[in-house]
C-alpha cells in the first residue's frame, strides 16, 4: 500500500468519525436539552411514597396471582405424566420435565416479585426516615444561622444575638 493511500484512508476515517461518533452529547433540538451547563434544566429525581406503595402492591399482588393461578396446570400435568409413564409412552417423562421447569420457573418470578414488593417497602420507609432526618438538620441550621450571620442586625452594629458587650456573664 502506498503512503499516499494510506493517508488518504486516514483522512476519510476521520471525516466519517467527526460526523458519525458524539459521545456524552445530545444534538442540538434532538430534545435532549442541549444545555449541559445548567443542571436544573434536567429537574430533580423524585421519589413519592405513593408511588413506591403502588409499586410494591402491583409486586405482591402479581406474586400471589402466580401462585394461584400459574401452579394451577402443574398437579393435572405430574398425574398426567404418571399415567402416561406407567403406562410406557416415553412422552410421560418429557411431560413431567416440562412440568418440573414450569414450576421452578414459576418459583424462581415469584421470588423476583417478592423481592421487589420487600423492596418496595425498605424503600418507602429509608425514603421517610431520610426526609424526616434532612427537614430536623435544615431547621436546626436556621437557628444556628440566625447567630452566625452579621447581616441580622443594622448594618455597622452589633448583632443583637450576642447581646450587650457591656453584660459580664458570672459576674456582679
Amino acid at each position: 500500500m502506498a503512503w499516499d493511500e494510506w493517508e488518504q484512508l486516514k483522512s476519510q476515517a476521520a471525516e466519517r468519525q467527526s460526523t458519525q461518533m458524539q459521545l456524552n452529547q445530545v444534538e442540538p433540538g434532538a430534545g435532549g436539552g442541549g444545555n449541559t451547563a445548567d443542571p436544573s434544566q434536567y429537574g430533580d429525581l423524585t421519589v413519592r411514597e405513593g408511588d413506591l406503595a403502588k409499586i410494591g402492591d402491583h409486586a405482591f399482588t402479581l406474586y400471589n396471582d402466580l401462585w394461584n393461578k400459574g401452579r394451577r396446570a402443574v398437579p393435572s400435568s405430574d398425574k398426567a405424566a404418571g399415567n402416561l409413564s406407567t403406562q410406557g409412552f416415553a412422552l410421560g417423562g418429557g411431560l413431567q420435565h416440562v412440568s418440573t421447569r414450569w414450576d421452578e420457573q414459576l418459583s424462581s418470578l415469584r421470588d423476583a416479585c417478592a423481592h421487589i414488593s420487600n423492596h418496595m417497602q425498605v424503600t418507602k420507609k429509608l425514603h421517610a426516615g431520610d426526609d424526616h432526618y434532612i427537614r430536623r438538620q435544615m431547621s436546626s441550621i436556621d437557628v444556628l444561622d440566625a447567630g452566625f450571620d452579621e447581616r441580622v442586625g443594622d448594618p455597622g452594629k452589633k448583632n443583637p444575638v450576642y447581646g450587650d458587650s457591656g453584660e459580664k456573664k458570672g459576674k456582679n
